[in-house]
């Protein structure tokens, strides 16, 4: 009932940039709250930032001033703006969207994931 599609990963050297972005669609009333995660080989998913409906902000204290969460409404298309990135920022990055797809029914979806892997 909703698709979540990440795109923008890449290759990056040590101290570039990279915006990711997360498109939702399907069938839904709306989307709530969303979420950007990350998991490194070997490692659990970890989350990097959250965004609710009032659009409050959650980061990950490592992350805080590096990377920025953002969304358009409109395109029900969500971002996240890395700066600075470093080697320890290479994994796959996921979007999860909290969607209310009726009344009363609210359920979590995610992407597939985008790679980013940062050169040192």
């Amino acid at each position: 009932q909703v698709q979540v599609v990440e795109s923008g990963g890449g290759l990056v050297q040590s101290g570039g940039s990279l915006r990711l972005s997360c498109a939702a669609s399907g069938t839904f009333l709306s989307i709530d709250d969303m979420g950007w995660y990350r998991q490194a080989p070997g490692e659990q998913r970890e989350l990097v930032a959250t965004l609710n409906s009032g659009g409050n902000t959650n980061y990950a204290d490592s992350l805080k001033g590096r990377f920025t969460i953002s969304r358009d409404n409109a395109k029900n298309t969500f971002y996240l703006q890395m700066n600075s990135l470093k080697p320890e920022d290479t994994a796959v990055y996921y979007c999860k969207v909290v969607a209310d797809i009726r009344v009363g029914a609210r359920y979590q979806y995610w992407g597939q994931g985008t790679q980013v892997t940062v050169s040192s």
